[in-house]
């Protein structure tokens, strides 16, 4: 397969990557580095990365910011923000992507642990978190041509202990090796509309 993953260097993209490498062509695209660089939150940029690498059996999104910070201290424009970088940015990459990926193919998207298990300062990504799962849900219903799309939810992965395991008390990370797992699942397996949970 000819698999696009979006957010590469992350390391949710890497774990993605190193299993999904092992069997397929991926192309590595981040924000500055990559095979391919892409702006997720402009749509003619995105339309550019898909006119360069031509028709792919799956895109994979592992890319999206959003702010922690308190409730209380949070304003629209710091909600809006994970909206549009996180939501939009992976909503943008199916809707651009609905004409390249080719029959058959799928869509994988990434949310996270913090719509089901959250902690102090989430809130946004929280959010994020479940309006992806929302279009997820939306969207298979109406995918052309036996598209499928899913969405991974992993835990703090054990790698990313180290920056932000002091947000996440009591949470026990998750092995980068059965996040990259899951990515497999969702491209190579038959799944469609799921949340792909790993914990």
């Amino acid at each position: 397969m000819k698999i696009i993953v979006v957010g590469a260097n992350g390391d949710i993209g890497q774990a993605a990557c190193a299993e999904l490498g092992q069997r397929h062509d991926v192309i590595r695209v981040g924000r500055t580095s990559g095979d391919l660089t892409v702006d997720m939150s402009d749509r003619s940029d995105i339309d550019r990365m898909f006119a360069k690498v031509g028709p792919v059996d799956a895109v994979v999104a592992t890319a999206g910011d959003v702010k922690f910070m308190a409730l209380a201290e949070h304003t629209s424009d710091s909600m809006l923000f994970g909206l549009q970088q996180k939501v939009m940015g992976q909503i943008n990459l199916v809707l651009a992507g609905l004409d390249a990926v080719v029959d058959g193919g799928s869509f994988t998207l990434t949310s996270g642990v913090l719509d089901r298990d959250p902690i102090r300062f989430g809130v946004g990504a929280a959010t994020a978190n479940g309006a992806l799962a929302g279009f997820v849900t939306g969207s298979a219903i109406e995918m052309p041509r036996g598209l499928r799309i899913n969405v991974v939810s992993p835990g703090l992965l054990d790698v990313s202990v180290p920056r932000y395991g002091q947000w996440f008390p009591g949470h026990n990370p998750v092995a980068s090796e059965r996040v990259g797992r899951a990515y497999a699942k969702s491209v190579e397996g038959a799944a469609t509309w799921q949340v792909i949970i790993v914990e």
